[in-house]
């Protein structure tokens, strides 16, 4: 067997790595609470994991070539540095991520966002296989996007491109963590699910309960529910009628709860786009567990060490 890569998915909660193969298979599997050691600790958890991993290699004989890393916020790809909008891991605001990781594992590390090295992942290995432009929409604790277009990963001039979470739908809507109003993540996250289930229902409720709820046929929840079709159906076509990609991805622990009301959000999107667009552009929701996380990190080092090599 030839080397492996570790790939790291670093979440507000929970931060996954694996070893995993130049195939995309995973062959180890490791995860920790993202502040298990308190809050603003996150760096020491991603090392642990690190360390455990690389071991594990050891055990099984064979090298760890690259490490790659994906945070759920804004990067600088090029220096491995992560921005400032990084909210759901804020003790990583800034930080040089690839040079503090680099001399822990003697090997070359790259770091991006986490939607960004997804992309990549099924772009390389999954359900974005063979297609030239691809749109993947993450929706979880937040909302995350990442880009390919023309078989390239899309970063943008400033490393933003693929925050799709914050395309403003509604000029007079909620107020959202980036400072904006009305923005996509504002009616589709599972945090702001979450949260607009507490206000109308009146106690303490989580997102896939709120879609549970709705099912059973409870008002106030199917409510909550038909806003975020509506609003999903019109971040949809932000992207189907601006990229026209061949196809659109969406992943995520809302897009699980979400996979039943397809029919609905793909009425809501055909209120807002353009038809012929939509025909072009073939939609599906995804059922993804850690171990794909985790490798969205390693085509990371794939995709970097071969863009690399290419532009030296």
């Amino acid at each position: 067997m030839s080397g492996v890569t570790i790939g790291v998915d670093v979440g507000g909660t929970t931060v996954a790595a694996g070893l995993v193969t130049a195939d995309g298979l995973v062959l180890e599997h490791a995860q920790a609470p993202t502040h298990a050691r308190g809050a603003g600790r996150a760096l020491e958890a991603i090392v642990e994991l690190l360390d455990r991993l690389r071991d594990g290699a050891r055990a099984r004989g064979v090298a760890v070539t690259g490490v790659g890393v994906g945070v759920p916020g804004t990067v600088d790809a090029e220096r491995g540095v992560v921005g400032v909008d990084v909210n759901y891991a804020p003790e990583l605001a800034g930080v040089p991520l690839a040079e503090r990781l680099r001399p822990r594992v003697d090997v070359p590390v790259f770091v991006d966002n986490d939607v960004n090295a997804l992309v990549h992942a099924e772009w390389m290995w999954g359900a974005g296989r063979g297609a030239r432009s691809l749109v993947m929409l993450a929706l979880g604790t937040g909302v995350g996007g990442g880009i390919v277009l023309d078989g390239r990963l899309h970063r943008g001039a400033a490393g933003s491109a693929g925050e799709l979470g914050h395309v403003p739908i509604d000029f007079d809507g909620p107020p959202c963590v980036c400072g904006g109003r009305g923005c996509l993540k504002a009616y589709v996250s599972g945090t702001d699910i979450a949260r607009r289930g507490e206000e109308r229902l009146g106690r303490p409720i989580a997102a896939a309960e709120v879609f549970r709820l709705a099912a059973a046929g409870q008002a106030e929840a199917e409510t909550i529910v038909e806003e975020v079709c509506r609003a999903l159906g019109a971040g949809l076509a932000v992207i189907v009628n601006g990229l026209n990609p061949e196809r659109v991805l969406l992943a995520g622990s809302v897009a699980k709860s979400l996979r039943p009301l397809e029919a609905r959000i793909r009425a809501s999107l055909a209120g807002y786009a353009f038809a012929a667009a939509i025909a072009a552009t073939r939609l599906e929701i995804l059922s993804l567990d850690k171990d794909a996380t985790v490798r969205g990190g390693a085509a990371l080092v794939r995709y970097e060490t071969d863009r690399r090599r290419t532009t030296a």
